[in-house]
């Protein structure tokens, strides 16, 4: 009995000694997969190859970004699928209409689709909310002015995003031109989402998600300058 007692105390001390290290191994994961993606497209020789593990490299940002999520509550989860779901069919409705965004098509860089949208746009959008919302949240700012700021960080993104976009397949635009309508409906769309991330009842604390959204400022960043 003594020694099974010794095994279970032994146990969450050394989960509790090796917890440490997961926070700097998770942001070198996504350090080191961003800058291989990006030698990839630009130096590799097989652009195409590596645009096709683009699902992957959301995934894998994404499980990254959610491990580090405390205090999973139904709230949470609900902010999760509305997010999800209302990113996801603004962009369908964006495809068939040319409303809220523009004229536009994706490509297959993305993968599967639904509707003609990739169904990893809806995990974007998550992703994107809640990372420019945590980081809104340092601000000592009235709530609603913080959705305006997590709502501009969404745009700034989007703006390197739009050229890198058109150039690896990720989608289109008619006649090769981001429409101003774009980032206007961008910014209408996320400033509602970023309404709702600072009035939903969850814990938002998550610490690597001021990085998530600044290693793909970064990435992006870098790829729009050596278009």
């Amino acid at each position: 009995m003594p020694e099974t007692t010794q095994k279970a105390t032994a146990l969450p001390d050394a989960v509790q000694r090796y917890r440490k290290y997961a926070f700097p191994l998770a942001l070198a994961v996504l350090v080191i997969f961003h800058c291989v993606g990006m030698w990839g497209l630009l130096l590799s020789g097989r652009p195409e190859f590596f645009q096709q593990l683009t699902p992957m490299n959301l995934l894998l940002t994404n499980a990254l970004l959610f491990s580090f999520h405390r205090r999973w509550n139904s709230a949470f989860v609900l902010f999760a699928a509305v997010v999800f779901a209302v990113g996801f069919l603004s962009e369908v409705i964006g495809v068939h209409t040319g409303l809220l965004f523009g004229d536009y098509s994706y490509g297959a860089a993305l993968g599967a689709k639904l509707w003609e949208v990739p169904l990893l746009i809806g995990l974007n959008w998550l992703m994107l909310v809640y990372a420019t919302g945590h980081i809104s949240n340092y601000f000592k700012l009235p709530w609603p002015v913080r959705a305006l700021v997590g709502a501009g960080l969404m745009v700034l993104l989007d703006y390197f995003i739009e050229p890198v976009a058109m150039r690896y397949d990720f989608w289109s635009w008619e006649g090769n031109h981001v429409p101003v309508s774009n980032f206007i409906g961008w910014f209408g769309v996320a400033l509602l989402l970023q309404l709702y991330f600072q009035k939903a009842g969850f814990f938002k604390q998550n610490r690597l998600a001021p990085y998530v959204y600044l290693v793909q400022l970064l990435f992006f960043i870098c790829l729009y300058s050596l278009l």
